[in-house]
């Protein structure tokens, strides 16, 4: 089972890496083109193409500028200790063993709209670039546009690389659509969390993230390979909620106390 997961705004490349082994990114020829795109646009462009801040506009500007490949080591770091978000405080890679390290790098990916598709250890420089983002291109409008199928047959080298027939979705919406499911060389199954709020339970936005990360680490945990074993999650609190699933669509559901 190869799991995929959504990336982060936030980024930590303050601190020092947890993990030594590192890797390299295998779209970065694809990522050089959209770059130079992107260091075109001023700090106002930035922000109007992004919908940010002032200060996030001029912050990815200087990022843009100084981007490069080969990547500058000193300002590089493993894409899964760089991310921060909640979907990675969740995972918690910094534990992970040297052997888990392994099976980390050949099952599990995360989703760009820079770097395509990033092994969990590939190097990677600060960046911010959505999926959702409508940046033109050579190739069309926007990133599904110009990724069109290349991250999907790279995910199928993937599969076929540790023979699974099975993806584990646990990305966003706006990340997974930049995969073509209709040439996937897999069977797709897309977890739901949801907490009891207000008299019924609902997707709250944050936990779920929170959760989406803490299931893609019990399935290296426990280098889970069948889609029934997941019912065995059981991690703060959620529980597999049967009368609520369907096919391929698992849904774990929580009653905080």
């Amino acid at each position: 089972m190869i799991t995929v997961i959504s990336p982060a705004k936030s980024l930590n490349y303050d601190d020092k890496s947890a993990i030594a082994y590192s890797s390299e990114a295998r779209m970065l020829d694809e990522s050089e083109k959209l770059m130079k795109v992107l260091k075109k646009k001023s700090p106002k462009k930035l922000m109007d193409l992004q919908g940010i801040s002032e200060n996030l506009g001029q912050l990815n500007f200087e990022r843009n500028q100084v981007w490069q490949t080969p990547l500058i080591a000193e300002q590089s770091k493993q894409a899964l200790l760089a991310f921060t978000g909640d979907v990675y405080v969740g995972f918690n890679a910094e534990t992970l063993n040297e052997s888990q390290v392994d099976y980390t790098q050949s099952h599990l990916r995360i989703l760009s709209g820079l770097y395509g598709v990033l092994r969990p250890f590939d190097m990677m420089m600060p960046y911010r670039l959505e999926m959702g983002t409508s940046l033109k291109t050579t190739r069309g409008k926007n990133l599904y546009e110009f990724w069109k199928d290349r991250i999907t047959d790279l995910i199928n080298e993937d599969l076929k690389e540790v023979n699974t027939n099975l993806l584990l979705n646990l990305a966003s919406n706006e990340y997974f659509k930049s995969i073509n499911t209709k040439k996937l060389n897999a069977e797709v199954i897309s977890p739901s969390f949801l907490d009891w709020s207000n008299g019924k339970y609902k997707v709250l936005s944050f936990f779920a993230k929170k959760a989406r990360g803490m299931m893609a680490r019990f399935v290296i945990d426990h280098q889970i390979s069948k889609p029934d074993d997941l019912r065995g999650f059981d991690v703060e609190g959620y529980l597999f909620n049967e009368e609520l699933s369907k096919e391929n669509k698992p849904v774990f559901t929580r009653k905080q106390s």
